[in-house]
């Protein structure tokens, strides 16, 4: 944040921010371009922490303010007396070159940042956090980009390289525009996409990142836009934890108990099988009778 020495208006506070930002940004563009710079923080913070690294191993200079977010600094930047920490979070891809040998190259930044801006004394701390995942960084993949094309490698190759990689990293979409003189003298734009990309709207605000960078090469200035569409994480890493709107979850229906088909019944049939079967026991009484008879006749005959 940029030095007061008296109490200003917001107006003039925010407007002091940030031009002191796009002036450090536009620094660690020049200064750290080979080093994967991939943006800066400003933190105002009375404290410091240290931060290990993976290996549980703490590096030189591989620390990170813990202080309030940028929207609750405002009454901080206020104070006269300058006792607040300024506290500047490089993210880059290879965080071992930031800091140099020993923390060399760090103490040289924070010498030309305290000195630019006429900082007191010990109240500018710099510090080196490595990018994640390089894939969904958009100014990383910008400034690979650049380089691909100063080194002379062809545009077509060196974008879809770069496009490749990224929907690799778990992106879920991405465009890559190349805008200059490419081939001829006249000026053209090519356009490389992949995947599924929104244009409008909040989402795009949220999920898309975006980032332009210039190339000067001998034939004239190449403009180099990458734009990348990530994925909703829980996790907030990899992406918003939000989803987009118009996201449709289909669940998985449960297992249902098999329907018993009907059974049709010929009750016309069931009235046929009985009166059938009361006509033969009708008979075989009859026949029973008639034996009955039969067997008494002979037998008084005998008599």
């Amino acid at each position: 944040m940029a030095a007061v020495q008296g109490a200003i208006s917001k107006r003039r506070k925010f407007v002091a921010d940030g031009v002191f930002y796009a002036e450090l940004n536009e620094f660690f563009q020049r200064e750290l371009a080979e080093e994967g710079y991939s943006g800066v923080e400003v933190r105002v913070t009375p404290t410091v922490t240290d931060i290990r690294s993976g290996d549980g191993k703490a590096q030189h200079g591989r620390k990170l303010a813990v202080g309030y977010e940028l929207q609750k600094v405002a009454k901080d930047i206020l104070s006269t007396n300058g006792s607040s920490l300024f506290s500047v979070v490089i993210r880059a891809t290879h965080t071992q070159e930031v800091l140099g040998e020993q923390g060399r190259r760090i103490r040289e930044l924070t010498s030309l940042i305290q000195k630019r801006f006429k900082f007191p004394e010990n109240s500018v701390s710099l510090y080196a956090a490595k990018v994640q995942n390089r894939g969904l960084s958009a100014v990383a993949q910008c400034e690979s980009l650049r380089y691909k094309l100063l080194n002379g490698l062809a545009v077509r190759r060196a974008c879809y390289g770069v496009l490749r990689f990224i929907m690799e990293s778990g992106a879920k979409g991405c465009e890559v525009v190349v805008s200059g003189k490419l081939r001829a003298a006249r000026a053209k734009s090519m356009k490389f996409t992949d995947g599924f990309m929104i244009h409008s709207g909040q989402p795009a605000k949220e999920f898309i990142d975006c980032a332009t960078r210039h190339v000067l090469l001998r034939q004239g200035v190449l403009g180099i836009k990458v734009k990348i569409m990530r994925g909703s994480d829980p996790e907030g890493k990899a992406g918003p934890q939000k989803t987009l709107p118009d996201s449709v979850t289909i669940i998985e229906p449960k297992e249902e108990e098999p329907i018993l088909q009907p059974m049709s019944q010929d009750y016309g049939a069931k009235a046929l099988a009985a009166q059938q079967l009361a006509e033969q026991q009708r008979l075989a009484e009859q026949q029973a009778t008639e034996a009955q008879e039969g067997a008494g006749a002979e037998a008084f005959a005998q008599e």
